[in-house]
C-alpha cells in the first residue's frame, strides 16, 4: 500500500469550510430575515454548532485511529446495532444529496459561461434539457468517483481548492461591500431602524411566529456537516490535536463569517427593491445579489452605466465559478467520507468481502463504485422517467430532508454514554463535569428535536399531507431497512460460524 500524505491543520480547516460554510446560506438568510437573521445564526452557533463541534472533537480524539468516523463513535458509545442503524440513515441522506446536487452543480457552471442560468436550454444529442442534465450528472458522478478512489491526498487537494474559491468569493464580497460603504459615506442600501431591524424580518412571509421557528430550523441546519469529517481522522497528522483544533477554529470563523456577511448584504442590497421582486427565488438569489453588488460598486465608483453592468456580470460569473468549485470540493469529501465511515468502521462480517476491500491507496474503491452506480441509476430514472419520475424525485428529496439531520440525534444522544466509558484515553476533553455534559446534551437535543419536529409539522400545517408523510417516513424507512439488513447479516454470520465449527 502506498504511503498517503497526512492531512494537516490548514487543509482540515479548508475541508471543514468547504463541507459546512455555504456562501449561498448568507444570501438566503438575508432574503428570509434581513438583518434579523444574524441573531438566529449566532444563537444556532452557540446552542448547536459549538457544543456539537466540541462533542465531535472529543469523539474524534478518543477514537483517533478509528477508520469508521461516526460509526466507530456510535458503536463505542451505544453499541453496534444502533450505530449501524444511525449510520445507515446518515449514509442514505448523503446519497440523496448526491442525487440532487449532481444536477444542481451545472447551474453555477452555466452562470460562469453565460452570465446567468441557461441549463434549461441545454441539449445534447437531441435530448431535452432535463435528460441532458441527467446525463451530465451521471458523468459527474463517474468522474468524481474515479478521482476520489485514487487516494485521500487528491480528495484533500480538491476540497482545499473548493474552500479557497469560497474564501476568494467571500473576500471579493467583503472588499466590494467595504468600498461601497466608504464611497457612500456609511449609508446602507437597507437602512437600520434601530433594534427593530435586528429582530423583525422585512420579508412579509417571515412575520408569523411559525415562520420564525422555520427560520431557526434553517439556521441550525446551515451548520450541519461537521460529522462528515469524522471519517478522515485516521488520515490526519496527529489527529488528537489537529481534529479538535481544526473544529474549534472553523466553528468560530464560520460563525463570524456568517454574521458579518449577512450584515454586509445590507450595504449594497435594498430588500424591497431587489428581493421583493417575483423573479428572485432561492435558486438564483446568490447570483442576483452578486450581480447587484457589482452594479452598485460600479455606480459608487462613478464608472459608466455600461461598465457597471459589465462589473455586475463579472461578479455573477465569478460567483458561478466559486460555487462550482465549492460543489466539487463538497462532492469529493462526501462521496468518500460517509461511505468509508460506515463500511470500514462496521463489522466486516456484515458486508460482502469485496465491499470492505481497499485498493492500493487505501480507498474502498469497489464500495465507492457501487455507490456511484446506485446514484447514477437513480439520476437516470429521474431524468428519463417523465412526470412520474419527477414525483419520485420529490419523494426522495422529502425523505432526505429529515434523514440529513436525524443522525445528530444519535450522535448527541450517545455522548453521555461515551463519557461514561472509563477505558478510553482522552487527549482532548472539554466536558469534564457530568452535570454540565447532561445539561448541554439536553439543550442541543431539544433544539434538534424541535427543528426536526417542525420540519415534519410544517407540511401538515400547510395541508400538504403527501410531503408530510414522506418527510416523516424517511428516517423510519431507512432505519427499518438498516435493521433488516443488520438482522440478516447477523443470521448469515451465525450460519457461517456454525458451518466452520
Amino acid at each position: 500500500m502506498e504511503k498517503q500524505k497526512k492531512i494537516k491543520l490548514a487543509n482540515l480547516i479548508l475541508m471543514i469550510f468547504t463541507a459546512i460554510y455555504g456562501f449561498a446560506n448568507t444570501t438566503v438568510a438575508f432574503d428570509q430575515m434581513g438583518y434579523a437573521s444574524i441573531i438566529w445564526y449566532v444563537l444556532a452557533a452557540l446552542l448547536f454548532f459549538l457544543p456539537s463541534a466540541l462533542m465531535m472533537a472529543e469523539y474524534g480524539s478518543a477514537f483517533k485511529e478509528a477508520k469508521g468516523g461516526i460509526y466507530s463513535w456510535l458503536a463505542g458509545s451505544i453499541g453496534e446495532k444502533w450505530a449501524f442503524i444511525g449510520t445507515f440513515i446518515w449514509l442514505s441522506s448523503w446519497i440523496i444529496w448526491m442525487l440532487s446536487t449532481a444536477s444542481k452543480v451545472w447551474i453555477p457552471l452555466s452562470t460562469l459561461i453565460s452570465g446567468s442560468d441557461k441549463t434549461q436550454t441545454w441539449s445534447l444529442f437531441g435530448l431535452t434539457s432535463t435528460q441532458t442534465i441527467g446525463l451530465l450528472g451521471i458523468l459527474w458522478i463517474i468522474v468524481v468517483t474515479f478521482f476520489a478512489s485514487r487516494g485521500v491526498s487528491s480528495i484533500a487537494k480538491i476540497s482545499s481548492i473548493g474552500g479557497m474559491f469560497v474564501m476568494f468569493l467571500t473576500a471579493i464580497f467583503f472588499i466590494a461591500s467595504i468600498v461601497i460603504l466608504v464611497a457612500n459615506k456609511g449609508v446602507l442600501a437597507e437602512p437600520i431602524h434601530g433594534a427593530h431591524s435586528f429582530v423583525a424580518s422585512p420579508n412579509p412571509s417571515f412575520s408569523s411566529p411559525m415562520a420564525l421557528i422555520s427560520f431557526i430550523t434553517y439556521a441550525v441546519f446551515a451548520y450541519a456537516g461537521m460529522e462528515s469529517m469524522g471519517g478522515i481522522t485516521d488520515s490526519m497528522d496527529r489527529p488528537e490535536k489537529t481534529f479538535p483544533k481544526g473544529l474549534i477554529i472553523s466553528t468560530i470563523a464560520i460563525t463570524i463569517m456568517y454574521s458579518v456577511s449577512i450584515f454586509l448584504w445590507g450595504v449594497s442590497t435594498n430588500w424591497t427593491q431587489i428581493l421583493g421582486k417575483s423573479e428572485v427565488n432561492l435558486g438564483n438569489i446568490t447570483y442576483v445579489l452578486m450581480n447587484n453588488l457589482g452594479l452598485v460598486l460600479g455606480h459608487s465608483l462613478g464608472v459608466s452605466a455600461g461598465t457597471a453592468v459589465g462589473l455586475g456580470h463579472l461578479f455573477a460569473r465569478l460567483t458561478g465559478l466559486s460555487m462550482f468549485m465549492a460543489y466539487m470540493g463538497s462532492f469529493f469529501v462526501l462521496i468518500y467520507s460517509p461511505l468509508k465511515s460506515f463500511i470500514l468502521g462496521s463489522n466486516p462480517n456484515l458486508w460482502p468481502k469485496k465491499m470492505t476491500k481497499l485498493n492500493k491507496v487505501g480507498m474502498p474503491a469497489y464500495a465507492m463504485w457501487i455507490q456511484a452506480a446506485i446514484v447514477a441509476v437513480f439520476i437516470f430514472l429521474v431524468a428519463f422517467g417523465g412526470s412520474a419520475a419527477n414525483e419520485f424525485y420529490l419523494i426522495l428529496t422529502d425523505m432526505g430532508n429529515v434523514s440529513t439531520s436525524f443522525p445528530y440525534l444519535f450522535l448527541i444522544g450517545a455522548f453521555p454514554f461515551f463519557k461514561k466509558r472509563t477505558d478510553l484515553e482522552r487527549p482532548f476533553e472539554i466536558f469534564t463535569s457530568k452535570g454540565w455534559t447532561n445539561t448541554i446534551t439536553t439543550i442541543v437535543m431539544i433544539i434538534l428535536v424541535g427543528g426536526i419536529g417542525f420540519t415534519c409539522l410544517q407540511p401538515i400545517l400547510e395541508q400538504d399531507y403527501m410531503t408530510a408523510f414522506w418527510t416523516i417516513i424517511g428516517p423510519i424507512f431507512f432505519g427499518a431497512v438498516a435493521w433488516i439488513f443488520y438482522r440478516n447479516a447477523q443470521k448469515r454470520d451465525q450460519v457461517t460460524s456454525t458451518d466452520e465449527d
